[in-house]
């Protein structure tokens, strides 16, 4: 599947952001998907995960609460809502998705297929 990540941009702390994650060439919901980020000198972290049907999220401890991540799959698209962004936040955000049924989802080598990134800048 390929996929199409949207959405960033330069915001203040404390403002939002709505980050998208469009697919094509696959039946999206048959894949987890997950958002990670990745900010210069620093190791490609998760910070989201939806399951499938959507049904199932987990978050990295540092955006609980503030971060939800969704999913249309009659439009093939995931989203992720970032609030009360921080300086820290500031990173590429990628989307990927997983083919595997059961699988860490904190490992980004699970994921077999990745968007292109999408760059988020939060000023303080």
């Amino acid at each position: 599947v390929q996929l199409q990540a949207s959405g960033g941009g330069l915001v203040q702390a404390g403002g939002s952001l709505r980050l998208s994650c469009a697919a094509s060439g696959g039946t999206f919901s048959n894949y987890g998907t997950g958002w990670f980020r990745q900010s210069p000198g620093k190791e490609r972290e998760l910070v989201a995960h939806i399951d499938r049907a959507g049904v199932s999220t987990s978050y990295a401890v540092s955006v609980a609460g503030r971060f939800a991540i969704s999913r249309d799959n009659a439009k093939n698209t995931v989203y992720l809502q970032m609030n009360s962004l921080k300086p820290e936040d500031t990173a590429v955000y990628y989307c990927a998705a997983a083919r595997a049924t059961f699988y860490d989802v904190t490992q980004a080598h699970n994921y077999a297929d990745w968007g292109q990134g999408t760059l988020v800048t939060v000023s303080s």
